[in-house]
C-alpha cells in the first residue's frame, strides 16, 4: 500500500512539473506554444501543414493558398526539391500576430521548424525567406553556417526586389567589411541598419553566380553536412 502511494505520489510530481513546464512555455515563449499546437491559439487549418486565424472571407483564405503554393516553389526550385515541410501559421491581423507570439517583423522561421507569416509578411518573398532558413538547416543536418550565408542565401532564393538587382550583378549595394557570423552579432547589425541584408544577399549571389549556379549551393550543402568546414566564401568587392 505505501509502495503503491509512493508511486502515486511520484506519477503525480512528474505531472505537476509537465504542466508547469507546459505553462512557462506557453508564456515565456508563445511563438514555440502556438507552432507546437496552433489550434489552441485559434488558428485553423486551411491544408496540410498551413493555419489561418479563423473566419476568413474566400478570397483571403485564396490570397494565403497562392502565397504558400509559390514560396513552396521557388524553395524547390532553387534546392532541387524539398527535405523540409515546415508548418506555417499565417497571421492577417495584428492581433492574432501578438497572440501567437510574434513582433514586429514580417515573418520568422521558429526553431528552423515552423514559419510563422505577420499580415505584412503575407507575400511570396517573406514566405520564401523564411521556409528558405528551414530548408537550409533540414539539408545541413546539424552542421553550421555564418549567418551572413544563412541570411544572404534567403533573400537570393526569395528573390527580394529591396535588397537584388533584377539582373546582372545583383549587388545593390557592396561591402569590403566583414559580415555578421553569429545570430546575436546579425541581430545587432541588421537593427542598426537594414541594408546588411542587401551586403550579405550580394555576396552570396555573387558566389553563386562564378561557381555554377544553385548546384555549387547544394554542393556546398553536402560538403557541409558531411563534416567538412565552412570556406571562405566571401567575395572581392566588385
Amino acid at each position: 500500500m505505501r509502495r503503491g502511494r509512493r508511486r502515486w505520489i511520484a506519477g503525480a510530481a512528474v505531472a505537476v512539473l509537465l504542466i508547469a513546464a507546459v505553462v512557462v512555455t506557453a508564456v515565456a515563449f508563445p511563438s514555440v506554444a502556438a507552432t507546437t499546437c496552433p489550434g489552441c491559439y485559434g488558428l485553423e487549418r486551411l491544408q496540410p501543414g498551413v493555419y489561418a486565424e479563423p473566419g476568413l472571407p474566400p478570397d483571403r483564405r485564396r490570397q494565403v493558398s497562392e502565397v504558400v503554393e509559390q514560396a513552396n516553389k521557388r524553395v524547390r526550385d532553387f534546392f532541387g526539391g524539398r527535405k523540409s515541410s515546415p508548418d506555417l501559421l499565417v497571421c492577417l491581423s495584428d492581433d492574432c500576430y501578438r497572440r501567437i507570439g510574434g513582433g514586429r517583423e514580417r515573418g520568422i522561421a521558429v526553431l528552423n521548424r515552423s514559419v510563422m507569416l505577420s499580415p505584412r509578411g503575407v507575400d511570396p518573398v517573406i514566405a520564401s525567406h523564411e521556409m528558405t532558413h528551414v530548408e537550409l538547416h533540414a539539408r545541413l543536418d546539424g552542421a553550421e553556417v555564418p549567418q551572413w550565408f544563412d541570411e544572404g542565401l534567403a533573400v537570393l532564393v526569395s528573390d527580394d526586389p529591396r535588397y537584388l538587382a533584377p539582373t546582372g550583378d545583383r549587388c545593390l549595394l557592396d561591402s569590403r567589411q566583414p559580415l555578421p557570423v553569429t545570430l546575436d552579432e546579425w541581430l545587432r547589425a541588421a537593427s542598426a541598419d537594414p541594408q546588411t541584408y542587401a551586403k550579405a544577399a550580394c555576396q552570396v549571389s555573387r558566389w553563386v553566380g562564378t561557381n555554377g549556379g544553385k548546384e555549387a549551393v547544394r554542393t556546398l550543402v553536402e560538403r557541409l553536412s558531411a563534416g567538412q568546414p565552412f570556406p571562405d566564401l566571401q567575395m572581392p568587392a566588385g
